[in-house]
């Protein structure tokens, strides 16, 4: 795949900034990575890729995108944590045009292979009700109720590249992602999620010394939480394995919000007081990844622990809030 050009969809964003590196690590000298945010707001930029901004809504987008190249990885989407998804269902439908014009023109482009970024945001809702969930299989996504919006659209998608595979004999690869956090990502301006917005909120109480902290829901909500790593070499995995069907990609270490609130407080070496707004959105009430396919299929799962994840990031965020910070100050 070398001498081939590797289209990475969405590569301004977090997921796709750090496949767009893992590419050139690798040695690929043909990348193209699309995104429609202007490139000074992309989250990593290397001036040896073709980068491009283009909103792939648009099926003219996607034919060009799709130009001469070998492998597509479609992570474009307009999505966010539980604030953005939960208050912008419509904009989460219309990702929808990004995978059907995105399928529709890497078919004309004959290209190899097709991976889809799914979401555990497709699982039935009536399975996640209560903090001590049984973890997510595959096959719990039907009868189909997942969350509104964002996971509707997810699933649907996901059909789509079944059909396209079966119909047209375009290879696809769908993967779930569960919760997927890191370096090089939103950590502030209401699209954050979950361990960003808890690092953020915690480096910002420890340099104001102000330890009040809010947390939305109860905190008792349970997740698991992918490491940025992990995600890439699972990405990888299954783009080039013979897995047909839609597959966990989600580490299986269980937390509640307030246990993973504990952690970055250790981190941070501080005591922290918080209270608890109910009426903020807090999604499912437990969500938890079921690796057993994912081990027989690869004899591999996400296992980088959340606290060493939690760390790198803790660290990264606390760089980028300071050099906001200190911008500010000059400013004023």
């Amino acid at each position: 795949m070398k001498d081939k050009t590797i289209l990475v969809a969405g590569g301004g964003g977090f997921i796709g900034g750090h496949l767009v590196s893992h590419f050139r690590q690798q040695g690929h000298r043909n990348i193209r990575s699309v995104d429609i945010k202007p490139l000074g707001e992309w989250y990593q930029v290397f001036d040896d890729v073709e980068n491009v901004q283009a909103d792939l809504k648009l099926r003219e987008a996607c034919q060009d995108a799709c130009h001469n190249v070998g492998e597509v990885y479609n992570l474009a989407a307009d999505m966010g944590g539980m604030g953005f998804i939960e208050n912008n269902k419509a904009l989460c439908m219309l990702s929808v045009l990004i995978n059907t014009h995105m399928l529709e023109a890497a078919l004309e482009a004959k290209v190899n292979r097709f991976f889809y970024a799914s979401s555990a945001c497709v699982y039935n809702a009536d399975k996640q009700r209560n903090e001590d969930i049984i973890p997510l299989k595959e096959e719990d996504a039907y009868p189909a109720m997942p969350e509104d919006g964002y996971g509707w659209e997810k699933l649907f998608s996901e059909r789509m590249c079944r059909h396209f595979r079966e119909d047209f004999g375009l290879v696809t690869r769908v993967a779930r992602f569960h919760n997927v956090y890191g370096p090089y990502g939103t950590w502030d301006g209401g699209r954050e999620k979950a361990p960003a917005a808890i690092c953020r909120k915690v480096i910002h109480a420890k340099e104001t010394g102000d330890h009040d902290i809010e947390i939305w829901g109860d905190g008792k909500q349970t997740r698991s939480f992918m490491y940025i790593d992990d995600c890439i070499e699972g990405i990888l995995k299954i783009m080039h394995s013979n897995i047909e069907e839609p597959i966990n990609l989600g580490s299986d270490e269980l937390t509640t919000i307030n246990g993973l609130m504990d952690m970055v407080a250790d981190i941070a070496g501080i005591k922290l007081s918080r209270h608890h707004n109910l009426k903020a959105p807090k999604g499912v009430n437990g969500r938890n990844s079921d690796n057993t396919l994912i081990k027989k299929y690869l004899g591999w799962a996400p296992g980088i622990r959340l606290r060493d994840g939690m760390e790198r990031t803790y660290r990264w965020i606390y760089e980028e809030y300071l050099k906001v910070h200190r911008s500010e100050a000059v400013r004023t």
